[in-house]
């Protein structure tokens, strides 16, 4: 077997070699066409130069306030206690022999609430008596002895202490007497009485009360801060939880402070001549204390500084935002009153929570309504 076979060749082609040439040739272009932006900026690039941005100032709605005089008030809760209030007791042991009143009847001071039976004290006075009459026979002949020189001074002089201490006898039983009516101490209202025809009292044991509450007296504690502000004379308005309001006088103002609470009892005074209040009721008590220059500004005005301190921005001549601190003097339903803004100021009362103090705004008068006011400001 001969090697006839011939070896294969592959010789290039000429045209696949030309397109290889023209795809680099693109690529070079391609690139250097991208980079030609930033080696040869455009005259247009040149010519608009850095962008600049403005910040409008934030807009914010004002108000023209003007510093008032305003009534300080003390205001406080307290309690209506009884001008007096005290048992009935009984002075002598004994059985009850009638009980002319009845609980919850209004009584004059002195009257006769109920009376004990007689017959143990009537029965001492009578021996009393009777002790009394012969220690006065036996002074009066030792005195007559005396006189005759037949007795001697010690026998008069003992006759005269035997006659004394009958005659403290007989006024002990004949008050023993009175002591068995049990009267009312002074013009009030029998709150409770628990006496009952026969029933046996002892000495000295509670059988009734009675409470005068004409004048009513309101108690209240005053903080030590507001001390100063309480003296007695001051007029006072109090509305008792009945819905009745009646015009007090502060009649007592304490100087010993609770150690508990370290507040100060004061007390009010209100005519009751009525009765119609009763104690024991919830009162609130509003106490003029002086004025005050303040404003009058909505609540959500108030804003908090870094500091945490209260207070209100205002926008000065320049548009610029000024924080001021400020006190609140007296505080109502639809507002409050304070202190420490100057006399005329304008005050943000919407968008005070989106600036600062030092930053410049664009104020504009506020609306009569909310509605209309967040049309004009926002955008």
């Amino acid at each position: 077997m001969t090697d006839d076979t011939q070896r294969l060749s592959f010789e290039n082609d000429k045209g696949a070699s030309r397109s290889t040439w023209i795809a680099a040739a693109l690529v070079i272009a391609v690139v250097g066409w991208m980079g030609s932006g930033f080696i040869v900026p455009s005259e247009e690039a040149e010519a608009a130069g850095p962008s600049e941005t403005r910040i409008e100032p934030v807009a914010v709605a004002v108000n023209q306030s003007e510093t008032e005089a305003v009534t300080l008030y003390f205001r406080a809760e307290g309690q209506a206690q009884p001008d007096r209030d005290t048992s009935l007791r009984a002075e002598r042991s004994g059985d009850v022999a009638e009980v002319l009143v009845k609980k919850g009847e209004d009584v004059e001071g002195g009257t006769v609430i109920a009376r004990l039976s007689a017959t143990f004290a009537e029965s001492d006075l009578t021996r009393a008596r009777e002790e009394r009459d012969r220690a006065q026979r036996e002074f009066d002949n030792a005195t007559e002895l005396l006189e005759r020189g037949v007795a001697t001074a010690d026998r008069v002089s003992q006759a005269r202490a035997t006659l004394a201490a009958a005659q403290a006898s007989v006024t002990e039983a004949e008050e023993s007497i009175q002591s068995l009516e049990i009267t009312a101490p002074f013009t009030g209202r029998i709150e409770a009485l628990t006496l009952d025809p026969g029933e046996f009292v002892q000495a000295g044991s509670e059988v009734g009360r009675i409470v005068d509450n004409r004048p009513l007296t309101v108690a209240i504690q005053v903080p030590q801060q507001a001390l100063g502000r309480i003296r007695n004379g001051q007029t006072a308005v109090v509305n008792f939880i009945t819905g009745e309001e009646r015009e007090g006088t502060v009649s007592f103002v304490g100087t010993a402070a609770s150690a508990e609470t370290r507040t100060f009892l004061a007390e009010i005074t209100v005519p009751n001549e009525d009765g119609a209040i009763p104690a024991g009721i919830s009162a609130e008590i509003n106490i003029p204390t002086g004025t005050a220059d303040a404003h009058f500004v909505q609540a959500s005005t108030v804003s908090l500084s870094p500091e945490g301190r209260l207070g209100i921005k205002t926008v000065d001549d320049d548009n610029t935002v000024v924080f001021h601190p400020i006190q609140i003097v007296r505080a109502e339903i639809n507002g409050i009153w304070v202190s420490g803004l100057p006399e005329s100021p304008r005050i943000i009362t919407i968008g005070q929570g989106f600036v600062n103090e030092g930053e410049t705004v664009n104020p504009s008068p506020a609306p009569d309504s909310s509605a209309t006011l967040a049309e004009n400001i926002l955008p």
